[in-house]
Formats: C-alpha cells, structure tokens, sequence
C-alpha cells in the first residue's frame, strides 16, 4: 500500500490523467449502455478500479523496461518488444488475479468459464492497448527529459571546465607581457617602475579575483581597462591613447578590453605625432577599434590570445565575435550578455 502511493505521487500528473480519462470513458460507457442519465452515471467507483487496474499495468510495464532497457537510450524494436510483452503480461495478471477471487468465492463455473474469459481476456488487451500507449508514451517522455536533462548538465560542465582552462592560459599571458614592461622601465627609469609596480599588484588583484567568474559587468571591465591603461602610458606615453564611450549594460568575459587593448598595442606603432586611437564603444554591443600603423620588422604573432577569447565567447553565447581589418581600423564587435 505505501509503495501504490508512493507511485502515485511521484507520477501524479500522469495517474490524474488517467483518472480523468476512465472517469469520462465510464459516463460515456453508461449512456452507450443505458441510455439514460441518472445519478449513478456519474458514480466514480468505476474510474477508481479502473486506475488501480491502470497502475497494475503501469508497474508491468516498468518491470520490462527496466529488464529490456536499462540504459536512457531506445529503439522502436525495444519500444514494440517492451510493449507487446507488458499488454500479454498484463493479461495473463488480470486473469490470474480474476481465477483467485471466483476460487475464494466458489465461483469458477459461474464468473471464470471459458466465454468469460474470453470476453474479459479481450476487454483487458482493449485496455492495454489503450492505458498502454499512454504508459509507454509518458515513459519515454519522461526518459528523454531526464537524459536531456544530464546531456545539458554535462555540456554545462564542460563548457565551465574549458572556459577555466582557457583563464588559466590568460592569466600567465597577461603576468609574463607586464614583467616585460616592468623589466623594461627598471632600465629606463627607477621611478616610473616604482610606480608601476604598485599600480600592477591592485590590478593583478583584480585579474586574480575575475579569472575565477565566467562573466563581469560591462563597467567594471571599463573601469579596469583605464587603470590598465594607465599602466600602457608608464612606458609609451601619449603614444596610444584611449577613448571609452558607454550607454549599455550587461555582461562580458573577463579580461576581455585588456586583452584588446594589448592587442592594438603589440600591432601598431604609436608616437605622439601619430598616436595609436584606441576606442571603446558599449552600446548594444562593445566595439573596440584602433587606427592602424603597422610595427615594422615585428615578430609575427600566433593570435593566440584573441582566439582565446573567441572560444570563451563560443562557449557563453550564440552570437559570434566579429573582426574587421583594413588598411586603415581594425575593430572587433563583442557580444554583450544581458544575463548571467
């Protein structure tokens, strides 16, 4: 008794049903028979065995498709087996259930002949059919949402386990490029190395802290972008420049502008005659463009770092990063996610 309510109420959307539909099959089988409308047409004594002999067959038809089909994957020859060996099975329980009661009541000849048993046989295969291809329909559905269900679980974990492989390839990159500059300044000027390096350890701690998130708010990456920036003019001075203009809101992968901004710089040759512009527009979308003045003799690059922030955003978003590259800009369009 404690495990038929325990059925129950773990399919009860699907036991509601089909005590609905016997219900309703029960008033109709009584006109048809009748032909009248009283108050026991609508008596529900009838619907009530009826879902016990629906839940009789449901558990029949949980034994063959745990015993066929362990695993979340089928096929339609498993599903036509499962189906034809749960509505014989079902018979054959029914009458056996049927012969023990006219047994116990001394009424074989009576209620268990062989015209009884005929008829009945043939009304409990008619049900099975019918109860049936509900039970084997519900099953299925409830089988193919619970492996869509872990498929989705699973990309999930995949996708977070390769977003963090690709922070912990950034994170080393963005350390390695400002000791280069660090390096650089010591020989150059004691002073301005000094204050580098104090404004590199609060922003390394920012790198620190965003390495661990898939996405960061648009402002909090604009207001990082200009302290590293800030950091850009220790060494080359009014060289590069940047401009930010912003009107949106939402959500972009961490490190994103800073990897950007390095880009420009790594590519372009900047003076203060003929500074590298360096432009950051958020509106629905983040556009960061630069004019274009190639280094010359400069080493060719494996463009490691913007395709690393390409398969983050493949990973996030379904909307694509776009590059435009001319002689004159280079610009790339960042999808902004509007939620986390």
């Amino acid at each position: 008794m404690i495990k038929f309510f325990y059925y129950i109420r773990q399919n009860q959307p699907f036991f509601v049903f089909i005590l609905l539909f016997a219900y309703v099959q029960s008033i109709y089988s009584r006109v048809l028979v009748r032909g009248e409308l009283n108050i026991y047409t609508f008596t529900p004594e009838a619907a009530i065995a009826k879902l016990i002999e629906v839940y009789l067959l449901f558990l029949v038809f949980m034994f063959f498709i745990k015993y066929w089909q362990p695993s979340e994957r089928y096929s339609t020859k498993e599903m036509l087996k499962i189906f034809g060996s749960s509505i014989l099975g079902y018979v054959l329980l029914m009458q056996t259930i049927g012969l023990l009661i006219a047994f116990l009541f001394d009424t074989i000849e009576r209620n268990f002949n062989w015209q009884t048993a005929a008829l009945s046989s043939f009304s409990y295969l008619l049900d099975g059919f019918i109860y049936g291809s509900f039970i084997i329909a519900y099953s299925y559905y409830h089988k193919n949402k619970k492996h869509q269900e872990e498929v989705a679980s699973y990309n999930q974990a995949l996708s977070e386990s390769r977003i963090n492989q690709l922070k912990a390839q950034l994170n080393p990159h963005f350390l390695f490029n400002n000791l280069n500059v660090l390096d650089q300044l010591i020989e150059e000027d004691k002073q301005k190395a000094s204050e580098f390096l104090n404004e590199f350890a609060d922003i390394y701690r920012y790198v620190l802290q965003a390495t661990d998130k898939k996405l960061v708010p648009i402002h909090e990456e604009l207001t990082f972008a200009i302290q590293y920036f800030k950091l850009i003019q220790h060494k080359y001075g009014d060289a590069y420049q940047l401009k930010i203009e912003s009107s949106g809101s939402g959500y972009i992968v961490p490190l994103t502008l800073q990897l950007l901004i390095e880009n420009a710089i790594q590519h372009n040759f900047g003076t203060s005659d003929t500074p590298i512009c360096i432009k950051i527009e958020a509106t629905d979308s983040l556009c960061i463009s630069n004019n274009c003045i190639p280094k010359r003799n400069s080493k060719p690059t494996s463009g490691r770092a913007l395709q690393n922030i390409k398969e983050q955003y493949k990973l996030l978003t379904p909307d694509p990063i776009e590059i435009r590259n001319s002689d004159k800009e280079f610009s790339v369009l960042i999808p902004i996610i509007q939620s986390k």
